[in-house]
């Protein structure tokens, strides 16, 4: 790519429990990246399809902008963007759609980064900065989702891991330096389907109605992902794997619909053989889950017939 890439991001802990103000850690992973392009003359006709295609998106995209630009809080020089566009710019990108990885963050980071007048830089940036671009990137992301925390091109934007602490305390934070050699890894696992984020929040929101899983949220599902990201961030490994089973105990009892059924045995068999644990990565229902394990080699042997990709070695 010859122009600023921006990663794909990965939300370790806090998926759901965001919503409610509870703690949320994720991070960038650059094995998938993206980054505006202009096409050129030797591409093969699958990627200039792929290119024409993207720089569609983008011109409805920006026609978005445009229409809505007095309900946005950015300012997007949409003129600019469409005169890149008819010149042959578009978003050439590895981040898989519907997978949970931020591929619609990375866009509008990237967007928002190249065309927003007086935008917030990631230089020097303060707390109150990173709060108010997260709300600024979520009106943004919209258009795709339809709503949006904004932290998905927050954390592509930055490239820096964040932790949400509470829905006013967002910060920029340090994460244990891996250990390439190290036995335990977290791992990504292709389910080989897309999701569809919007129509699982709304899944989470009807849930909610209900007092019995108002009150897991609280007492259970909030306390043990704020516990694994306490552990984490520590390098309590022991502590981190204890809670990650407890975690994906409570997920796989009472977020069943965004389990795909395909996979419901295999994250059963995780907790009951003490092998690996898998936990939803983002909204679920498909593209990756994220796993934990303490022995990558065995897990690696288990779940051979599956793609797995490690993101981090401990």
């Amino acid at each position: 790519m010859r122009a600023k890439p921006y990663t794909a991001k990965i939300l370790l802990f806090g998926e759901y429990g965001i919503i409610k103000d509870a703690m949320g850690l994720s991070i960038p992973y650059d094995f998938y990246r993206g980054a505006l392009v202009y096409k050129g003359g030797d591409m093969t006709a699958e990627k200039k399809k792929e290119a024409d295609d993207s720089a569609e998106a983008l011109m409805e995209y920006c026609q978005w902008i445009e229409e809505n630009k007095d309900s946005l809080t950015a300012v997007i020089d949409t003129a600019s963007m469409m005169k890149d566009i008819d010149e042959g710019l578009y978003f050439d990108s590895s981040i898989p759609l519907g997978y949970g990885v931020g591929s619609s963050g990375a866009v509008v980071a990237a967007i928002y980064d190249r065309y927003g007048v007086g935008s917030i830089k990631a230089d020097g940036i303060t707390s109150q900065d990173i709060i108010r671009l997260k709300g600024i990137l979520g009106e943004l992301e919209g258009y795709f989702h339809g709503k949006s925390s904004g932290l998905d091109p927050l954390i592509c934007y930055l490239n820096l891991p964040i932790l949400i602490r509470s829905t006013g305390e967002i910060d920029t934070v340090g994460i244990p330096t891996q250990n390439a050699e190290g036995r335990g890894a977290i791992f990504l696992l292709d389910t080989g389907m897309k999701h569809s984020t919007g129509a699982l929040i709304d899944v989470f929101f009807e849930k909610m109605k209900n007092e019995g899983f108002r009150r897991m949220i609280r007492e259970e599902f909030t306390a043990l992902s704020d516990a694994c990201i306490d552990a984490f961030l520590s390098s309590r490994n022991a502590s981190l794997m204890e809670n990650v089973k407890k975690l994906s105990r409570v997920v796989y009892e009472h977020f069943s619909p965004m389990i795909p059924t395909t996979m419901k045995k295999l994250w059963k068999k995780g907790i009951e053989t003490d092998t690996y644990y898998l936990k939803l990565c983002g909204a679920g229902g498909g593209g990756f889950m994220l796993g934990f394990t303490d022995d990558y080699q065995k897990t690696s042997a288990m779940l051979k017939s599956y793609n797995i990709q490690p993101i981090y070695r401990f």
